[in-house]
């Protein structure tokens, strides 16, 4: 139950003043349905007022006047503004105001009468103007101008200072709450209180007072990401806690490796010791296997599968896309059922005695593996003893996609696969509640992608080289950027694109866009793999994971619109073959200083997680690799890349405080639970932003 002092935070935002029927969903559409997020919302900028004169008043900028009023002009027209000459012992000023209401200024400030007015002044020809200010007062109401005034997000219908005016009354709402922060790190690190950096982050008096390194802004992000940690630590030492079957390393995963025509790198070792280490325990499972693409994960997997048959179990393997199902069901099935392991491939396309055939097959367990999409979980697939479920590429599926899974048997391990490189250190943010091991060797006899930057002044070249390399019987991707917002001029483009490779190349080109369907897409990937079409134009990113040992050129237009992670993945495409493989970088000059170090990069190295560090350190803030398409939860105050050093502290300091005190009994694990309510993380919410 929710503790009586977080009450007054949990209200409606319809008990705020002045938030009646038409105010309240235009404010819960911009902050929220509670007080709280109306608290947490944050000014993005300030407005400083100075109270000066009319013959020292500086133009372009906000000042305070105390003016007297010398008359009124009527517009000429509707078009016309109302203008106010006023008057201040040192100057005059005009104040204009556009709009019928205009008309009402009259009555509630007569000629004669004296007001503050605060607001941009202007020039116009000779004379000085204030348009529409912000404050029009008595002599008596200068206090209602403030000096310093914070603006915030504004939406239709409800200004910036009408927001202002709510967040203030929540402020006066926010309870003292009690110190949840370790007293001595809270010292050394000179952080606030977490209300007094409430009342900071709403009182800024300079610009530097909003940015993300302020002592109240790293105490909130702190707040907020101690609370999300340690909901994935409690989450964590649950799973633990679930008793599964002990499968044990067997000689039949021994004799399907020895099978295989090369050898595990190291790191496939080691993160295969791993995967067996979780298998062996007793516990659940719960391990992300991280690794570059073509770095072996699936060959990883394979095996822990193998060990689960020969413990009479069965696994499940589930990839986002029926081609990628395919791919990892060719991947594993000869290599299985060389040992007597029998695999069977299900997706949306079986239909009729075929399905039901290998339903039933699944239900009386003489199939072990199951590889396929959605279809997997779907309410008539019914495993005799499903012990592993494998999720590839994980942050594309929803969590309650992921538990359908494992709901399919008891206490079933469960191994996600990731080809997305997160840096080490931002982990923790999305992983927290999973082990993680790291491939971070490509496998002997990788092809070396050539990269080169060539502007696109001279994409008449590569067109050429494109026709030898098609005419040699290879193949090329040709990805096309977007260019706008509308997916139909996106679309226009690369149809134009398209169109133009026909000519100069020949009929053998294919296109993928956002606008078709999955099966549509499929169908055109399936055409590529099989050697039907010589050029795939795409203007979306190619299904990860895809796998054309024929396609040698990586072809990327506008690059220096890409992300560095996704130029990466992009070209990870290629190079999966015996030939010489290339990835152009097209660009339009001149690059911006950070494009340039982005395709250097590039060029240098074709590691990863290298890679995604780079990314991390060009980006500094903003969404670097596109992280909230990587499942990266919504955090209000924690930017994970400007916080990234808090977000190791929070971790270490969540498995010190579970480690002491595991039922959060303590005073401080009392506080602690307050936390996790201010900011809804909870254990069974860890993952609310991140399916």
């Amino acid at each position: 139950m929710r503790p009586p002092i977080l009450f007054p935070l949990y209200a409606p935002i319809g008990s705020l003043k002045g938030v009646g029927e038409r105010i309240a969903p235009l404010l819960e559409k911009l902050a929220g349905p509670i007080v709280r997020d109306v608290l947490f919302l944050k000014p993005h900028s300030l407005i400083r007022r100075r109270k000066t004169t009319v013959v020292e008043a500086l133009e372009g900028e906000v000042e305070t006047l105390l003016i007297e009023i010398d008359g009124y002009i009527k517009p000429r027209g509707p078009q016309q503004p109302w203008r106010i000459k006023a008057f201040d012992g040192t100057g005059t000023v005009d104040l204009i105001f556009f709009g019928a209401y205009a008309g009402q200024l009259e009555a509630k400030h007569p000629v004669g009468a004296k007001r503050w007015v605060s607001g941009k002044v202007e020039r116009y020809g000779l004379t000085l103007q204030m348009s529409h200010p912000d404050y029009m007062v008595l002599p008596e109401k200068v206090d209602d101008i403030p000096d310093v005034e914070t603006v915030y997000p504004a939406t239709a219908g409800l200004p910036a200072r009408t927001v202002r005016k709510f967040v203030q009354e929540s402020l006066s709402r926010a309870p003292d709450l009690p110190e949840w922060l370790d007293p001595a790190w809270k010292a050394r690190e000179a952080l606030p209180g977490w209300k007094e950096a409430l009342v900071s982050l709403h009182t800024p008096q300079f610009e530097h007072d909003l940015t993300e390194q302020t002592p109240q802004l790293r105490r909130l992000a702190y707040d907020e990401l101690l609370a999300h940690q340690l909901a994935m630590a409690q989450r964590k030492v649950a799973q633990r806690r679930s008793p599964s079957a002990k499968i044990p390393a067997s000689t039949l995963a021994d004799q399907v490796e020895a099978a295989l025509p090369f050898r595990l790198t190291g790191a496939q070792v080691r993160a295969l010791s791993e995967v067996r280490g979780d298998l062996q325990s007793g516990e659940r499972m719960s391990r992300l296997l991280q690794g570059d693409v073509g770095s072996g994960k699936t060959v990883v997997a394979m095996l822990a599968m193998a060990d689960v048959a020969a413990s009479g179990g069965q696994s499940a393997m589930m990839a986002p896309t029926e081609i990628l199902a395919r791919q990892h069901f060719e991947t594993l099935a000869s290599p299985l059922a060389a040992q007597g392991v029998k695999a069977v491939l299900l997706t949306g396309r079986d239909k009729g005695a075929a399905r039901v055939e290998k339903l039933a097959a699944l239900a009386a367990g003489t199939v072990q593996v199951a590889v396929g999409t959605h279809a997997l979980f779907q309410n008539d697939v019914v495993f005799h003893a499903l012990r592993l479920a494998v999720v590839d590429e994980q942050h594309r599926f929803g969590v309650a996609e992921r538990q359908r899974l494992q709901a399919k048997g008891e206490a079933v391990h469960l191994l996600a696969m990731s080809a997305t490189p997160i840096p080490r250190t931002l982990e923790l943010t999305l992983y927290g509640d999973l082990d993680v091991s790291r491939i971070d060797e490509k496998p002997p006899g990788r092809t070396p992608v050539v990269t080169r930057a060539v502007p696109m002044t001279r994409v008449g070249e590569v067109e050429s080289r494109l026709r030898q390399v098609v005419q040699e019987g290879a193949q090329a991707f040709w990805i096309c950027p977007l260019v706008s917002d509308s997916e139909l001029v996106d679309l226009k483009a690369a149809e134009t694109r398209a169109a133009e490779l026909r000519t100069q190349i020949g009929s053998g080109v294919g296109l993928v866009h956002g606008k078709m369907s999955g099966p549509e897409k499929d169908a055109v990937m399936a055409d590529f793999a099989d050697g039907k079409i010589q050029i795939l134009v795409a203007t979306t990113v190619v299904e990860v994971g895809v796998n054309v040992p024929n396609a040698t050129i990586m072809v990327i237009e506008q690059a220096e619109r890409f992300g560095l992670a996704q130029l990466h993945q992009l070209r990870g495409r290629v190079g999966r073959g015996r030939r010489e493989s290339a990835c152009i970088l097209l660009y339009d000059p001149p690059l911006s200083e950070t494009a340039q170090k982005r395709l250097d990069i590039l060029r240098r190295t074709d590691d990863g997680f290298k890679i995604a560090e780079t990314d991390l350190e060009l980006r500094g803030g903003g969404d670097s690799l596109g992280l909230k398409q990587s499942g990266f939860p919504a955090y209000v105050f924690a930017n994970p890349i400007a916080h990234r050093d808090l977000i190791l502290t929070a971790g270490d300091d969540a498995r010190l405080i579970l480690a002491r005190d595991p039922e959060l009994t303590s005073p401080r694990g009392q506080a602690l639970r307050v936390l996790q309510e201010v900011f809804d993380w909870r254990p069974g919410t860890v993952l609310k932003d991140a399916g």
